[in-house]
């Protein structure tokens, strides 16, 4: 099979050209690779702009009905690597970057060029230029990791995942995808668990994409088929009674002025307002009363809430705490979901709900009152947990299995690490 340079570099190196040229040449994917030669300088030869193949970021939704072809691509291109023995293990013992050189930047070439993020034509070398660095952020972007180019434990503990597993991986979660691509309907939001991101899709397309702060290992974020149906602006935060007993009664217990800090009122069941003063926090007594926290800038829900009917109560809303958006693992809540930018997103929920403009809804923001808005025409809302996927030729996305519903011990790497 004939193919051009510009075709080979811009695909998906190495995997994806076995995918193309059928099962015979599978064995060529580890065979260039071996018989790469020994240089890691391109001068003219190479375009840097393609060092990435196929782009990772996309409009493509998880949910596509083309992601599940992509999918399927990937599980034969995968399968072709695993018959081949698989991709090397890169040492983890140093902190491998650009400019350095080191034997181990040579298996990591390697490495990197049976997943497809560098070409072959790269060479074999103990260099780590600029083509590896290009190559090493394209896989840590199709991991979910800081694209940094340097190899820290996360990457290293991301790429030392056999190829059998994530070929496993794979296959698990084209069952979870085959069973509802393409049936989520026309305009719908999709929570994407295991990545905690956020997909707002209109015709097969992402229109907006949110990072997300997702339940616990201990307080994990269910799956949910729903609808929003309301916006509550300003919203009061009544705190569940499992955080009532994990978190606030030992914080009263150390600091009798936190409810009072925080702006928490104690509800008594006839409505009436309890003193914090009058309570036993030596017991779990309080737990019977109701703790709600006034709207505000201190609230657990900062701006705004997005409600749906949901038999755990769970729901979606902004937050005080910007700073965790920026971690790397992102597994901080009590099951609900925090949404980052979540503006943008109510003002697309509120688009066909009359009177709410983006200009209406900040000025309501501002005036402090609780206001809950019915969302005109409900828009569905989906938790899913989908931990691989593709979106396209050769850019196959793999994420922790946080909750451990993969079956495979060796992706929970947030437990391990």
């Amino acid at each position: 099979m004939k193919t051009s340079r510009r075709f080979f570099l811009s695909g998906a190196g190495a995997i994806a050209m076995a995918a193309l040229s059928g099962a015979a040449s599978a064995q060529d994917v580890i065979g260039e690779v071996l018989g790469s030669s020994r240089r890691g300088n391109w001068d003219d030869e190479f375009d840097a702009r393609v060092t990435q193949g196929g782009k990772v970021a996309t409009t493509l939704p998880i949910f596509s009905p083309q992601t599940v072809g992509f999918v399927q691509q990937a599980i034969a291109q995968y399968q072709n690597v695993v018959a081949q023995g698989g991709w090397p293990v890169v040492p983890a013992t140093k902190k491998l970057q650009l400019g350095v050189d080191d034997p181990d930047v040579a298996i990591l070439r390697q490495r990197l060029m049976v997943s497809g993020d560098l070409s072959p034509r790269a060479g074999i070398s103990n260099s780590f230029d600029t083509y590896v660095d290009a190559a090493l952020k394209r896989f840590q972007a199709r991991h979910g990791l800081p694209s940094d180019g340097v190899m820290g434990q996360y990457t290293y503990a991301a790429m030392n995942v056999s190829a059998q597993v994530r070929l496993g991986q794979l296959e698990t979660n084209l069952q979870r995808l085959q069973a509802q691509a393409g049936q989520l309907g026309e305009r719908y939001v999709n929570v994407n668990i295991p990545a905690a991101q956020i997909e707002a899709v209109e015709g097969d397309r992402v229109v907006l994409r949110h990072t997300a702060i997702v339940g616990k290992v201990d307080r994990q974020t269910p799956i949910v088929a729903s609808k929003i149906n309301e916006i509550v602006v300003n919203p009061y935060w009544n705190a569940p009674v499992s955080i009532v007993r994990k978190d606030i009664i030992p914080l009263m217990r150390k600091d009798p002025e936190y409810l009072t800090k925080s702006k928490i009122r104690l509800i008594a069941p006839d409505g009436s307002e309890v003193d914090p003063m009058t309570v036993d926090w030596s017991t779990e007594e309080a737990a019977k009363y109701l703790f709600r926290q006034d709207p505000g800038a201190i609230n657990a829900m900062a701006s705004v809430k997005i409600n749906f009917p949901s038999p755990d109560g769970v729901y979606m809303h902004d937050t005080p705490q910007q700073s965790l958006f920026d971690k790397l693992m992102r597994f901080d809540s009590s099951g609900c979901v925090r949404v980052q930018n979540v503006r943008d997103l109510v003002t697309w929920i509120l688009r066909d709900t009359p009177g709410w403009s983006r200009q209406h809804f900040e000025q309501t923001i501002k005036s402090g009152e609780n206001t809950p808005v019915p969302v005109t025409n409900p828009v569905p809302v989906y938790f899913t947990y989908i931990s691989a996927w593709s979106t396209g030729d050769g850019v196959v996305q793999f994420r922790d299995d946080i909750y451990g519903r993969d079956g495979v011990d060796e992706l929970q790497m947030t437990s391990a690490l």
